[in-house]
Formats: structure tokens, sequence, C-alpha cells
């Protein structure tokens, strides 16, 4: 089975940006003609206090012992004005265009993968390798209906699909009530390297009994005796999941391209 891959580009287009958490932007194809504008003043990048400032991350990753990641908060509601007025001075600097779906918690109190207790009604998303915090703008290919978002989640675990949002995030960019539609996400900030670095996993699922998962799991420890494998619980499912030594994402994008899993398919995840 061959992992899906995303097609990044830079953006110079320039964005324009409302009072509200909606956000317009103009026109939706991959090429659109740009109309020159003098250049806006730049915005420091927002300092808010508890949240990850954007520039604050090393020019050089550092290696970090495997474990427990740490939690990356993100503002109440999921965006913050700090936010919405860095999105408004500087262009994306990540483009990709996918399929967009929405999901809710299965049980209340259910913790998103960057830690914090998830939220219907946060303007946040789940996208299996963004880091987490970045800031981004989902638009809405047919409609044009946008908004600010951040990363706080893990998925979607589908091959054809490539952002999960919260059900206000799909309301707000006109996903909710038709399920699903091709969006654009721009990537405005982060507050790790995106393309360097992180920590990175293999997941495998889903199984629908848990002794497949814990039969999977035994095999993949005598093929990679040096990673820590695990099988864990989902939603009316189970996983298997392959930490590589260190969480190298080398290694990780090694084992995912060469894994073909009879049981599942086999998704390369960022932990951070």
């Amino acid at each position: 089975m061959s992992i899906p891959t995303f097609h990044w580009i830079s953006r110079r287009a320039t964005v324009s940006l409302g009072l509200a958490f909606v956000l317009l932007l103009s026109g939706c194809g991959h090429h659109r003609r740009v109309t020159p504008q003098p250049p806006a003043p730049q915005a420091s990048a927002p300092q808010a206090g508890k949240y990850p400032p954007y520039s604050s991350y090393p020019a050089t990753p550092q290696n970090t012992p495997l474990g427990r990641i740490p939690i990356t908060p993100v503002p109440p509601g999921g965006v913050s004005a700090e936010d919405l007025d860095y999105v408004a001075r500087h262009a994306p600097i990540l483009t990709e265009y996918g399929l967009a779906t929405w999901y809710t918690a299965p049980y209340k109190g259910r913790k998103a993968a960057n830690g914090q207790i998830f939220d219907d009604h946060a303007l946040t998303a789940a996208h299996r390798t963004l880091p987490m915090g970045s800031l981004i703008v989902v638009t809405n290919m047919k409609t044009g209906q946008s908004s600010a978002m951040r990363i706080t989640d893990r998925g979607p675990f589908v091959s054809d699909r490539t952002i999960d949002l919260t059900i206000a995030s799909a309301k707000a960019t006109g996903v909710y009530l038709p399920g699903s539609a091709q969006v654009r996400v721009d990537v405005y900030a982060a507050p790790k390297p995106i393309e360097v670095g992180g920590r990175w996993c293999v997941q495998i699922g889903a199984f629908k009994k848990q002794h497949e998962a814990v039969k999977l799991k035994e095999k993949l420890l005598h093929q990679y005796p040096g990673a820590t494998v695990i099988e864990f619980p989902g939603e009316n499912s189970f996983w298997v999941r392959i930490r590589p030594e260190g969480d190298n994402r080398q290694q990780a994008e090694s084992i995912a391209h060469r894994l073909r899993p009879a049981e599942g398919e086999a998704y390369l995840t960022r932990l951070d």
C-alpha cells in the first residue's frame, strides 16, 4: 500500500482579513493572477502568554528522548485576535490541497493529540503531519468560505482525506452540511520546523478486534527490534503504532514505505 504524499508549494498571495473568525480569501484555483499591492507593515509574531510563539524553535532541531509528547496549548476558541492579525499581515509559507471532512469526540472529555481537551466549538483541526499548534487557513474551493484555525489533533486516518475539522471549523468553511469538501490549506506559521526534525511514527489500522492488533504488534516487534511498538484503542477500533528509535523522521518514512500490512493501512504521522 502506498502512503499518500502531499505536495507543498510556496505562495505569495496577499491575504485580507475581516474582524470575524471567518476569513474571505479571493480566488480558489490552483493558478490565479495576483494584483500587486503595496506591502503591508509586518506584524510581530504573537507572543500571547502560554501559547507558543511562531519563531521560537531553534535553527537546528534538538534531539529529545523517547517518551510522552508535551502539551502544545492553543488559545481559547482555537485562534486569538493576534492570530488573525498575523494572518492579515503575512503570506502563507506552505499550501496544500485535498479533501476536508469533520469529526467530533466519541466521548466528553476526550483529549486531542496536543494534550488539551477536544472542543467541538473551537476553530481547530486534525492533520497527520503539520506541527502541533500550526496556524492555518482552510478555504472551501467550491464556496470560497474560509477560516483561520490551529492544528491540535492527528488524523484523518483515511487515505483519501487531508484534514479533519471540528464542527465549528466545518461550519465556518461550509464543510459541515455536505460532510466533505475540496479545500486549500494555507499554513501561516508553526511553532516548530515543518520540513526538518520533529518526532514521528507509523500508525497502522484500524482493527475491529484487539487480538488482530496484538498479533501485528508481536510481528512488528521482531521486524523492528529497535523500535517501540504498541497497540491501543481508538473509536470502536484498535491501532498499532511504531515509534522508531529517537522518533526519527527518516526511519519512520522508511518503515512507512516498506510496510505493506495486509491487516490495515499504514500512515506516516507526526507526534509533536
